[in-house]
């Protein structure tokens, strides 16, 4: 049973900052009591990812990774193999090759799970590195007569769930504790990480529950559990957000930290009551997938350099305007991580607080008890600070604080709800802002949207017919002849989706003299809009069209965001 394999690998992972020293410490404690191998130990604490231990065993180690789509065929010498016993180890036997037999590991630095298996069946093994998700599904395939790993843990919670269902809080407690509603809740999570959901919603009809996960901006079914289980699986997510379980009549919100897949995500829960039952909605807060950082989010250079230009600025308001879910507060925090700096002090009022930025002081808005932007703003106003960031000027109040602000000295960011630059400023206006306040402080307006990214795996160029090239006017912005798109097609990499990801597509608009003039004219949208192109603003649809020619996305995408929120 030695270990020594291990050795190399933890080292491998401490160097490249996988796990930290004190990871790997409680993980061996761990594993003197329950022996089950270091790697193994780990990914199930959480402190490490099953890619990362796949990488770094098949790095150290040499072993091949199992192959796409290999399926256990349940040869006759594998009937009689404990399925506790290859769960507990993360193994199992793939194919009978006669005097050897493929087994699949999780953690083959682990001897002896391997070597028992060996003995059992009188063969020699030749290992495969598999993830524990592949293991367990594998397992599911020979020992769960076809049965998901979802599948597996309903029936679990089923055959437990015997007697009267009840709907007493005490009852949805206990419901919420047992293991196998801990396992499903847990598995609707990772599943979402696996495949870089930003949200879970759970819908409870009728006669079913519905799970749907949010990929790359767009709704997309997933399997779920029977509506019966839906009590259980929601008393969970609301007892592990600190929210009240007895309380179903109310919105409620909470908080989420967890360790999964090696690292920390936030997941924050909104509950609101519906016909059949609770609605809940989980937002994923994972840092691992948002750079914050400008240059990384696909700024064209023109709006980068004007953006930078305006960080700079010593006092003003900055705003970042675009409908939910266009990245606006993404790109206010890489802003604010330029901006954070030792002779700097920077306050904060977001609803909620989405990443926790350190040196940075943030409060969190909490109307039930009367803090709100605008008394919040009052307060922070008063301590002295350099740059403000508001969540989002919801009201004329709000306003108004945030331009005596930047009347004071003070540089404010903040978000709008307006579907381009130019829109701003009548938003502005019909909030009641008067006219000169705007001219004076507003530095610069950024909207924004977030576009799906081709998948480089399967994307496939074509040349667009005549009739689309003069519609879109493509040849007048196209560097290059012929013309070549590029369309989604679908694969393994991308889920068959066509697409991996999500890109900026935005404008920017700095107030220059003559803007300031419109505004102060009253000019309408639309005027305002022709003087900012006039003086070199990219149009967000022009940027997006950009971002086609160059065989980032795709002309649909562009035109179902910009159509979206138009």
């Amino acid at each position: 049973m030695s270990e020594a394999g291990f050795k190399e690998i933890g080292a491998y992972l401490t160097d490249q900052g996988k796990i930290s020293a004190a990871d790997l410490e409680a993980a061996r404690r761990l594993n003197q009591s329950s022996p089950k191998g270091l790697g193994l130990t780990l990914v199930r604490m959480g402190v490490l990812s099953e890619q990362d231990l796949l990488a770094a065993t098949q790095r150290i180690l040499g072993f091949p990774p199992l192959s796409d789509g290999h399926s256990a065929a349940v040869p006759e010498a594998f009937k009689g193999l404990s399925s506790r016993f290859l769960r507990e180890f993360g193994v199992v036997p793939l194919a009978d090759g006669g005097d050897t037999v493929i087994v699949a590991a999780v953690d083959p630095s682990y001897e002896y799970p391997l070597e028992a298996l060996s003995l059992a069946m009188s063969r020699r093994i030749d290992v495969r590195i598999a993830t524990l998700a592949d293991v367990e599904n594998l397992l599911n395939v020979i020992y769960g007569e076809g049965q998901t790993a979802m599948e597996g843990i309903v029936q679990q919670i089923e055959s437990a769930d015997e007697g009267p269902a009840g709907d007493t809080t005490e009852h949805l407690r206990d419901l919420a504790a047992e293991a196998p509603v801990i396992r499903l809740v847990n598995l609707l999570i990772d599943r979402a990480l696996e495949l870089r959901a930003s949200d879970i919603h759970i819908e409870p009809f009728d006669k079913d529950l519905k799970v749907r996960y949010r990929i790359d901006g767009v709704l997309q079914p997933a399997e779920a559990p029977p509506v019966r289980s839906a009590a259980a699986v929601i008393s969970r997510i609301k007892l592990m957000a600190k929210i009240d379980i007895a309380e179903r009549r109310r919105p409620q919100d909470g908080r989420i930290q967890l360790k999964t897949q090696g690292r920390t995500v936030d997941l924050r829960v909104s509950t609101v009551p519906t016909l059949h039952g609770e609605s809940v909605v989980l937002r994923l807060l994972d840092r691992q997938y948002v750079p914050l950082e400008l240059g990384a989010l696909g700024f064209s250079r023109p709006a980068l350099s004007r953006l930078h230009d305006s960080l700079r600025a010593t006092h003003g308001i900055i705003l970042v305007t675009g409908p939910t879910g266009s990245g606006k507060t993404t790109t206010l925090y890489s802003g604010l991580t330029i901006l954070n700096k030792p002779g700097v002090k920077i306050l904060t009022v977001e609803d909620p607080v989405e990443y926790q930025l350190a040196g940075v002081n943030q409060i969190q808005v909490k109307p039930n008890i009367g803090l709100d932007f605008s008394n919040a703003l009052r307060a922070i106003v008063r301590q002295d600070p350099d740059i403000i960031m508001i969540g989002e000027m919801r009201d004329l109040e709000t306003a108004r604080i945030a331009v005596q602000s930047a009347l004071t000295g003070h540089l404010v960011l903040s978000t709008l709800h307006t579907n381009d630059a130019s829109g701003s400023i009548t938003r502005l206006l019909d909030m009641g802002l008067e006219d000169y306040l705007i001219a004076s402080t507003v530095h610069c307006v950024l909207a924004q949207r977030l576009v799906r990214i081709l998948c480089e795996q399967c994307k496939e160029p074509y040349e667009p017919p005549e009739v689309l090239i003069r519609e879109l006017e493509l040849d007048r912005i196209a560097d290059a002849k012929p013309i070549t798109l590029y369309r989604a097609i679908g694969c393994e990499s991308c889920a068959h989706s066509g697409y991996l990801g999500r890109t900026v597509i935005a404008e920017i608009m700095s107030m220059s003299e003559d803007i300031r003039k419109s505004v102060l004219a009253h000019a309408d949208h639309s005027e305002i809009l022709r003087t900012a192109v006039s003086e070199g603003m990219i149009p967000m649809r022009t940027h997006g069209l950009q971002k086609a020619l160059q065989g980032f996305t795709t002309i649909e995408e562009v035109s179902r965001v910009i159509q979206e929120s138009g």
